[in-house]
């Protein structure tokens, strides 16, 4: 055997290594018994010891050293290994091991603190993990930036100062639009009324079919904070309900199927190599903002969903597909991003970004930290924070550690905003077939031109073969201005 062909002999056995430990972290937040929690921390530090010890196996420096690619393919597969094995041979095992403990514990701390609306149940652990993650991002920084170099672990290549760039450009628009929304005239009507939890799943269900979801390979759950888990023959995801409203179910639920479609779309043949994942968050956000969002909230699928809940729920409190087109899409100022409407969106995380920069600076003090992002959000959002689990307390992602994640949630709908631009330029009648809930061609496209590939080009390069085009904020705010100023009869 050649030294690529032990390379990537070792590197199966890793990936799959590592996909039994996400299985773990699905079991965790779905059906795992809550007083499996310590157990199931001790079982995470275990995994995450054994996967380090392969990750800094000095025997993948010396194949990396002596392999010799036959085509651009595996080129990309050892570049991919490099970059893994550079930088986890750069955090002590011990670290690792650590950090896979405190925040396998962290999360079942962080969901009883939030249905309790206690933070300072969970302020303690999030100090913890606070303090490994600094050092962990010295050791990956050597020198550099802290948080740059736990942000290349979400979106390789990115710095903060891009990002910032980046929301200073797309915040005035956003603000601007968001202002003329609020204080138009015309307004659409909420959805009233009660919507049972089974008759909810049952319509996921029916939305994740119509995006292509293959159950065969997948399956559905009710978490505390929705998200999928899983690749190659097996992706999972997750849902939640809330009786009074269907539309916490049904996006979450299509949102998570795009994710779950990015993992399920990729070429077989990458399956146990570097290749078999979405390249960055940003790239699979994407995925998850098109299909909920441009797909999901446009005009001609909610005519179509009107018709499926209307017949569900045995009518609805809004009166036709045209008003239901709007209810849909409503601009409030609500507390919770994951509910959030694509205006306001961003400036969720924009506000996030901020605050998770200064914790990892230094400049701020977990102790402190539930003031500054009530402050935070009185300023962003006009609105005063009413309860903890409503602010500070709303997202698992401090709880497991992944500082560094928010800002590739903005950078997916920038990604989303350029693809949907390219794929209503390459499928022209999309909406018939949408208007019939028929999501194939899009799908079909996104596939072909983006989720077959894998991790074999970066995010950049990957967005812009598939468009065709540069990438930058301006289609994202097209499409929001001439979407939202239709709704609002601006």
């Amino acid at each position: 055997m050649s030294a690529f062909d032990d390379l990537l002999a070792f590197q199966r056995q890793t990936e799959a290594l590592s996909s039994v430990a996400e299985r773990l972290a699905w079991d965790q937040e779905t059906v795992m018994p809550r007083g499996a929690v310590e157990q199931r921390a001790e079982e995470m530090a275990a995994m995450e010891s054994v996967l380090h010890e392969r990750r800094t196996d000095p025997r993948l420096g010396e194949w990396l050293d002596q392999a010799e690619p036959e085509d651009d393919e595996d080129a990309r597969v050892i570049e991919l290994i490099a970059r893994d094995y550079r930088r986890a041979s750069r955090i002590p095992s011990r670290l690792a091991t650590e950090l896979a403990r405190q925040t396998s514990l962290a999360q079942g701390i962080w969901a009883d603190a939030r249905a309790k609306d206690a933070p300072e149940d969970f302020l303690p652990a999030l100090n913890d993990i606070l303090m490994l993650k600094r050092e962990e991002a010295a050791a990956l920084a050597d020198g550099g930036d802290l948080y740059d170099a736990l942000l290349d672990d979400y979106e390789p290549g990115t710095t903060q100062a891009e990002i910032a760039t980046l929301f200073d450009a797309m915040r005035p628009r956003l603000v601007a639009l968001r202002e003329d929304v609020l204080g138009a005239a015309f307004q659409p009507q909420p959805l009233t009324g009660h919507f049972p939890q089974e008759t909810q799943l049952r319509l996921a269900r029916t939305c994740a079919t119509a995006f292509g979801y293959d159950w065969t390979r997948g399956r559905m759950d009710i978490a505390v904070h929705p998200f999928s888990s899983g690749r190659w023959q097996d992706s999972r995801i997750t849902t939640r309900v809330v009786e009074a409203d269907p539309f916490n179910c049904l996006y979450s639920t299509i949102h998570e199927v795009g994710h779950s479609s990015y993992e399920l779309g990729i070429d077989s043949d990458y399956a146990f190599t570097p290749l078999g994942r979405g390249v960055s968050m940003g790239a699979h956000e994407s995925q998850s903002r098109i299909y909920e969002n441009q797909l999901g909230r446009g005009r001609a699928f909610t005519g179509w969903l009107y018709r499926r809940m209307s017949d569900a729920f045995g009518g609805l409190s809004v009166p036709d597909a045209d008003a239901f087109y709007g209810t849909v899409n409503r601009v409030t100022p609500g507390f919770i991003r994951t509910e959030a409407d694509e205006v306001q969106y961003n400036l969720h995380i924009m506000l996030r970004f901020d605050l998770e920069r200064d914790l990892i600076a230094g400049r701020l003090d977990v102790e402190d930290l539930v003031e500054a992002w009530n402050a935070r959000f009185l300023r962003d959002f006009g609105v005063a924070v009413d309860r903890p689990a409503n602010g500070v307390l709303q997202d698992v992602h401090w709880a497991v550690g992944l500082f560094g994640y928010f800002p590739t949630y903005a950078l997916g709908n920038v990604y989303a905003g350029c693809l949907h631009a390219a794929l209503r330029a390459a499928v022209p009648d999309l909406d018939e077939a949408l208007a019939r809930g028929e999501a194939d061609p899009a799908v079909e496209w996104l596939r072909e031109n983006m989720q077959r590939h894998g991790g074999l080009y970066p995010q950049r390069d990957l967005i812009e073969r598939a468009t065709g085009a540069d990438i930058g904020e301006g289609p994202l705010l097209d499409y929001l201005e001439e979407k939202f100023s239709a709704i609002y009869r601006l």
